[in-house]
């Protein structure tokens, strides 16, 4: 095997790891978020545990994935697409980090609803967690198969989870007003709708870090099919 097979081959295995990483932070984050709305309906200190123990695991898997990319690109030095791909890399663990870290915040305020549940119950905040999870699968599926397409989906969704999201604030503060001692798990409620939304933030920038990766688009600075339209490539 010459030099160039060998580090060429080197250069695989150390993207693998870092998409081996990805998927694997993103498993964990996600069972965060279920165990963390699960926890508001039981109010079990056991699920808000769990949840803050995949945290301490997550924050590792983020430094560790951190370390790798800085390792990979002073190694290696890639260029164009193998450089793009670390890059993202490098975004999507950041984003899955916050996504954890709201989980948490929803674990923790589920114990907020220990003296009295949300004034307007929680089936339409598990119906916008679902839809947030929805987007979440949606974005790390484009990252496994390189799927540019997923970003446009995203945006159009986040859009329905913000109307979603200030439907909800907007019951919330009316029921608080009509019933004062429901403040307390009323407002624990306001923050978890918010934080249920930034998760769908986080799954929308994904996806986009994706189309960037893929089509050296950055959908944050251009509209979503300046590049296809143009046939610019990256």
């Amino acid at each position: 095997m010459s030099s160039r097979e060998y580090a060429h081959r080197s250069f695989d295995a150390d993207i693998e790891v870092l998409r081996s990483t990805v998927t694997t932070m993103a498993g964990l984050v996600e069972r965060q978020l279920v165990r963390a709305i699960e926890a508001i309906r039981r109010q079990d200190p056991q699920l808000v545990a769990a949840v803050l123990l995949d945290e301490q695991r997550v924050n590792q898997l983020q430094v560790d994935s951190d370390l790798r990319c800085n390792r990979t690109i002073a190694r290696r030095q890639p260029i164009a697409i193998d450089l793009r791909e670390i890059i993202a890399v490098i975004h999507i663990v950041n984003d899955l980090e916050r996504i954890g870290d709201e989980a948490k915040k929803i674990a923790l305020r589920s114990r907020d609803f220990a003296a009295a549940p949300s004034p307007i119950g929680i089936d339409g905040i598990e119906r916008m967690a679902s839809r947030v999870r929805r987007m979440f699968d949606a974005a790390i599926d484009a990252f496994v198969r390189h799927d540019a397409s997923v970003a446009a989906q995203l945006e159009a969704i986040d859009g329905e989870v913000d109307d979603l999201r200030d439907r909800l604030v907007g019951e919330l503060m009316q029921a608080m007003a009509q019933q004062p001692a429901s403040v307390t798990s009323g407002v624990a409620a306001v923050f978890v709708v918010q934080s249920i939304e930034r998760v769908g933030d986080h799954a929308k920038n994904i996806a986009e870090h994706v189309a960037l990766l893929v089509e050296g688009v950055d959908l944050r600075q251009a509209p979503l099919d300046s590049g296809r339209e143009t046939g610019e490539e990256g």
